[in-house]
């Protein structure tokens, strides 16, 4: 693999014919395919057996991704917001660059008061336990999640992770020398007896999103966050990162497992509902985290821009940029209900409650996104965020209007039954 003999999607052979090949024990083999899993290089793809993963664990840019996709193929494959529906920052830029301020020296960076002080506001008004906890501001979730788990995890901990989950996620527990360990999900988010099996098989930490699940759209439930903390509670030594990603745009309450274990973070970032430009997430957490948290930023990049910083705060006391949001929420809620509804006549199950994304099962991913690609839709391989998970596809609706949805969704039919016009006749 690493010397490109075998291509991604190639498949390894089974196990007890390379052992035989070899002349060493299936367990050998069974092992050495174990450690290609977690380091992401490798993944399992049920009856089709173990297949090279179409990325490699350290993910490339988004740009590098979808250069892939062919003018005239409308890509549904990308999970970012509508730019359309994203807030206007002319007016705000203009604010703070008129606003008194002095320049920065590097002692005097760190985050805001004032943002902290509405952040605070925003998270206690959703149940987060803002009095008992410390807060701080990192580059975005995906960055606030990597500090969070080097500073409390060491190469070669098991990580409890949604299966399936955010991709970028799963790259990043593989590069840090991590081990994943499916956590199954359902509508309502991590299932009880998933959470259960992941801190029996000895997870060091687990990571859960909150609202707006990529890729599924689950979100917890006010019923299954108090089940997951009452199992939390019997697991003292397990760090909670809760992902809040959309925020506002999820339009369904939060329900948070924050307090449940004595280390926990919740993140929420501002790249979904006010651009992805805007790399600042708000980490809260018990102050033995966030002080590592902390730690481990004054040894990098130090602090997140000041001026991004006032620039959200702006955003967030913009009553007009609130009604945006909530207006971009409901576009993207109506996509969503709209493409369900019109698969559900077509007799295909989708699931997508909140967010940006609708996941769709099928039996053969890999010619689903082919046959997707031909009638002009590039959609993204569920491959790309399963551990053990049964096959999807996972359509963006960012880009999706309206008038265009009973053709995609004849498209998804077609491309999930192939056979199926042949057979009525």
């Amino acid at each position: 693999m690493g010397s490109g003999a075998l291509g991604a999607g190639a498949a390894l052979p089974p196990v007890r014919v390379l052992a035989e090949r070899l002349g060493v024990s299936a367990a050998t083999v069974a092992s050495s395919y174990q450690r290609l899993r977690q380091r992401g290089v490798v993944e399992t793809a049920g009856r089709h057996g173990t297949r090279v993963r179409s990325r490699p664990p350290v993910a490339t840019s988004r740009a590098a991704r979808r250069l892939g996709v062919p003018v005239g193929v409308l890509d549904l494959s990308a999970g970012e917001p509508d730019r359309r529906l994203l807030p206007d920052l002319h007016e705000h830029l203009r604010r703070v660059a008129a606003a008194p301020w002095q320049p920065l020296g590097y002692a005097g960076g760190g985050p805001l008061p004032e943002l902290l002080d509405l952040a605070r506001e925003r998270m206690s008004g959703h149940g987060v336990p803002v009095r008992a906890a410390e807060l701080t501001v990192t580059h975005g979730a995906l960055d606030g999640i990597e500090r969070l788990l080097t500073a409390h995890l060491r190469p070669g901990d098991r990580v409890a992770i949604e299966d399936p989950g955010w991709a970028n996620l799963l790259d990043l527990i593989a590069a840090l020398g991590l081990a994943p360990v499916s956590m199954p999900i359902d509508e309502a988010g991590p299932t009880e007896a998933g959470l259960r099996a992941a801190i029996a098989a000895g997870v060091r930490a687990a990571v859960v999103t909150s609202r707006a699940h990529n890729p599924t759209g689950a979100a917890l439930t006010r019923d299954r966050a108090a089940a997951l903390r009452r199992v939390l509670r019997q697991a003292e030594d397990v760090l909670v990162i809760e992902d809040d990603h959309a925020g506002d745009l999820a339009r369904v309450p939060l329900h948070p497992l924050a307090g449940a274990t004595p280390n926990w973070a919740l993140l929420q970032s501002v790249s979904k509902p006010y651009g992805p430009d805007l790399r600042l997430a708000v980490l809260a957490g018990d102050p033995m985290t966030v002080a590592r948290v902390q730690g481990r930023m004054r040894l990098g990049a130090g602090w997140v821009s000041t001026l991004v910083q006032r620039l959200v705060v702006e955003l967030w006391r913009d009553g007009t940029v609130a009604a945006a949001v909530d207006a971009a929420a409901r576009s993207y809620e109506r996509r969503r209900e709209e493409l369900r509804s019109a698969l559900a006549v077509r007799g295909v199950a989708a699931l997508g409650r909140t967010g940006l994304n609708v996941w769709v099962p099928t039996a053969d991913e890999t010619s689903a996104v082919g046959r997707l690609r031909d009638a002009g839709y590039a959609v993204a391989p569920g491959a790309l965020h399963r551990i053990d998970s049964a096959p999807a596809v996972r359509i963006t609706v960012s880009e999706l209007d309206l008038p265009g949805i009973p053709r995609l969704a004849d498209a998804v039919s077609a491309a999930l039954h192939p056979y199926a016009s042949v057979l009525a006749r």
